[in-house]
């Protein structure tokens, strides 16, 4: 009896001692600026989404919200940086097909685990990618670029990719068209699509920020979308899946921090994201560049997560993209 009342006892003495640490982390979080890291260059389809992110967080988060460009090794390079940062919910990071999904497929010893290094925060949103041909290049269509392609030797016609999601959905197309192309990797997106334009390479898939000014401007034609269904933000852009059925991709795109980050502090983080992606005036301003908001709960983001890097990484199995 003893031994019980002495618990009893020294139970409402424990408790004090866990609790305001807990509210305090929810309750003063963050008191200094939030880092996010970008790990593909300034100008990709990442960087486009969180900039415009970014200041809408800040007011929410009641801190500046500085975006953290790290590019280098298809995202590899500002992720791992990322997962090595101390776990106080200062730094957060986005997690995509590139560098979330396809990375433990494609990425020999690769130097974080997405699930195991990191606490998902949330889904952000997602947008397709376009495929595109400069202006004055010969084949048309989709339909020409194929037969243009079995036309000339193997390997003869080309694509650039500036990341993994690129990569796999150009690798992909070549194999259900039945042809062979030569990819040929970039530092980023952006440079991946200066080349085309400069006739250099045939084709890439770019994202739709970057890649319809370009169109409107004369400077490329699109032959193709990503999506299965006709994207209502360019309808004038046949999916490529008119041509070659069951051809399907949506890039997306989520944020978590590094493991260990207390759980109030991920719940805030994930209150004020799902806040700012809830607005209309924000959902507005991203759907014209192509991209579709999504709130999630954290936990919902990490079984999706765990979902794409098996199913991507099987696709990029049949798609012949060897780990590198």
């Amino acid at each position: 009896m003893r031994l019980t009342r002495r618990a009893a006892l020294a139970a409402p003495i424990a408790a004090p001692l866990v609790l305001p640490g807990l509210a305090h982390a929810q309750g003063s979080w963050p008191d200094r600026p939030v880092r996010i890291v970008v790990a593909f260059p300034a100008g990709s389809v990442t960087d486009t989404l969180l900039r415009h992110l970014s200041e809408p967080l800040a007011q929410e988060l009641g801190q500046p919200v500085i975006i953290d460009n790290r590019p280098g090794g298809n995202g590899v390079i500002g992720t791992e940086s990322a997962a090595r940062t101390a776990p106080d919910g200062l730094t957060w990071v986005v997690l995509s097909v590139t560098n979330g999904a396809l990375a433990p497929y494609v990425v020999r010893r690769l130097p974080y685990d997405p699930i195991k290094d990191f606490a998902p925060i949330g889904f952000l949103a997602e947008t397709a990618y376009i495929l595109v041909v400069r202006a004055d290049h010969p084949a048309r269509d989709l339909r020409g670029l194929i037969e243009l392609a079995k036309s000339k030797k193997p390997g003869e016609l080309t694509f650039s990719y500036g990341n993994q999601s690129a990569h796999i959905a150009s690798a992909t197309l070549a194999r259900m068209a039945g042809v062979e192309m030569t990819g040929i990797p970039y530092r980023g997106g952006p440079e991946a699509l200066t080349d085309v334009i400069a006739g250099r390479i045939d084709s890439t898939f770019t994202d739709i920020p970057a890649g319809l000014p370009q169109v409107k401007e004369g400077k490329l034609r699109a032959i193709g979308i990503t999506q299965p269904e006709v994207f209502p933000l360019a309808p004038e852009i046949p999916p490529v899946a008119t041509v070659l059925p069951g051809y399907a991709f949506r890039f997306w795109f989520g944020l978590s921090v590094p493991a260990g980050t207390p759980a109030p502090v991920i719940a805030r983080a994930n209150a004020a994201l799902n806040k700012v992606l809830n607005q209309p005036e924000f959902t507005e301003r991203v759907a014209r560049l192509g991209y579709v908001p999504r709130p999630t709960e954290p936990e919902w983001f990490r079984t999706f997560l765990q979902g794409q890097i098996r199913d991507l990484g099987e696709r990029a199995r049949e798609a012949g993209i060897e780990p590198g």
